[in-house]
């Protein structure tokens, strides 16, 4: 049975007659009489019987009338949900970020999210990993990923997003640690660094070690760590000093002095499916480039 012709049943019960339903649906009322007619020869029952000068529901039309006001609603439901849907309003969307990112604006990103778009179903997936939240959203599992070193790949697009210094976090009372202005690169030579696994984080990994090349020294690498907590809880207990995105100095770990590397930066991207049509992503990428634009 159409839609319409429940809607017009649970008319004529809330009216009471077939005139105030009529002119509540703005038909005419020989066609909303022809309608009832053919509800009740699809059902085969009687639905309304005269009750005084009005039409009153019989046991058969109540129970219709009562499963019609919850079908309706439902549908209605559902309109508005596909509509939301079509606008990038709804819907689950899942975000892989690199660590520094949470600690630059992707905090205030976030926070705009969950305000101006409540009826999302947000999932966040920290990873220090960049092939695998590359990977991850070609495989389906992110939607969008936010990170430094994005997989070169042609399924894949990509937008520059925030960029910021690498920055030498050293050991409290290092002799490097004592001077306000950029170090230079060739600082990394005169501290042991404590750096990614590079089975965790290859690409931050080669980033770090492409650096000493670029300055002309060999690094000596004194332990490592698994997650910049842990790299900065060994600068400092003074094993040594680590390179890390500028933003993690929000952190403000004891015992540990940031001072920018002179001449570098690390960049945030913005990556998703080239294919992606979904409206939601397209409005977090919105989100997130007005955020930084606004910065």
């Amino acid at each position: 049975m159409e839609l319409r012709l429940l809607g017009y049943a649970v008319a004529i019960a809330e009216e009471g007659s077939i005139s105030g339903a009529a002119r509540r649906l703005h038909l005419t009322q020989p066609t909303l009489s022809r309608q009832l007619r053919e509800m009740e020869r699809q059902l085969g029952a009687k639905l309304f019987v005269r009750e005084g000068r009005g039409l009153a529901p019989t046991a058969a039309g109540r129970v219709l009338v009562r499963r019609a006001v919850g079908v309706l609603a439902e549908a209605e439901a559902a309109l508005k949900d596909v509509r939301l849907a079509a606008q990038g309003m709804t819907g689950r969307l899942t975000v892989t970020f690199a660590g520094s990112g949470i600690n630059g604006p992707l905090g205030a990103a976030l926070s705009r999210v969950r305000r101006e778009l409540p009826r999302v179903d947000l999932q966040l997936v920290e990873s220090f990993n960049d092939a695998e939240m590359s990977s991850g959203v070609l495989e389906g599992r992110f939607d969008l990923a936010v990170q430094r070193l994005p997989m070169r790949d042609a399924r894949l697009a990509t937008r520059v997003w925030w960029q910021e210094p690498l920055t030498l976090f050293l050991p409290a009372g290092h002799p490097l640690a004592h001077s306000p202005e950029p170090a230079p690169l060739t600082a990394l030579g005169q501290i042991p660094l404590v750096i990614w696994p590079r089975e965790v984080s290859p690409r931050s990994y080669d980033e770090i070690i492409a650096l000493c090349h670029r300055a002309g020294v060999v690094p000596k690498v004194s332990a490592e760590g698994r997650s910049v907590q842990t790299l900065l809880a060994l600068v400092a207990a003074k094993f040594g000093a680590a390179v890390l995105a500028d933003s993690h100095r929000a952190l403000r770990r004891v015992g540990v002095t940031p001072r920018p590397l002179a001449d570098t930066s690390t960049t945030l991207h913005l990556v998703w499916r080239a294919e992606e049509t979904d409206p939601l992503v397209e409005r977090m990428r919105a989100v997130l480039t007005e955020v930084v634009g606004n910065g």
